[in-house]
């Protein structure tokens, strides 16, 4: 459905072939003012397994509307911007890290500006610093990654009743 809205182009592979292909050089970027406007949204926490589709599905009813959550997500690189399942995480670990419980790094809490997290996956107010530092705590690899993980599971979803002027600014700006 999403490239569906996109135009087709003669490709050369030389100098007598050419093929019709989908333009993919053509990208529209969701408003910064968009994006921000957190009334716009509901947040949601991605479950082990979730997948784009099923999200869709659930959230809009259908599932071929994934490409609106990851555009309104930044998403870029479905493998890599998308939380991992449990499964997936563990055997990343290991493939990763020959020790997983080793020392990642330390940190500590800022002495000023932020000095807490406004929720439990929230680590804007921690500094890495060397283990020597007073008060240092240390970070394992797997607290680490586990981190960014969290970072990813958490999404914006966009109200349902804004869908239809969602896809119609996007099928106006991709020029369909």
């Amino acid at each position: 459905m999403y490239f569906s809205k996109f135009g087709k182009i003669q490709y050369g592979f030389d100098k007598t072939t050419y093929k019709t292909v989908t333009d993919i050089m053509k990208r529209v970027k969701v408003r910064d003012k968009i994006i921000n406007e957190m009334s716009l949204y509901n947040k949601y926490d991605v479950k082990s397994g979730e997948t784009p589709e099923t999200i869709a599905f659930k959230h809009f009813g259908n599932p071929e509307l994934h490409w609106v959550i990851l555009l309104t997500n930044n998403i870029t690189d479905r493998y890599y911007d998308w939380p991992m399942s449990e499964q997936e995480f563990e055997l990343f670990i290991k493939d990763k890290y020959s020790n997983p419980a080793g020392i990642h790094h330390y940190e500590v809490t800022q002495s000023s500006g932020k000095l807490s997290g406004s929720g439990p996956d929230d680590y804007t107010h921690k500094v890495e610093v060397n283990s020597t530092t007073s008060g240092a705590t240390s970070v394992s690899n797997r607290e680490y990654e586990q981190r960014l993980q969290d970072k990813k599971r958490l999404i914006k979803l966009l109200d349902p009743r804004f869908l239809s002027t969602f896809l119609s600014e996007f099928n106006a700006l991709i020029g369909k």
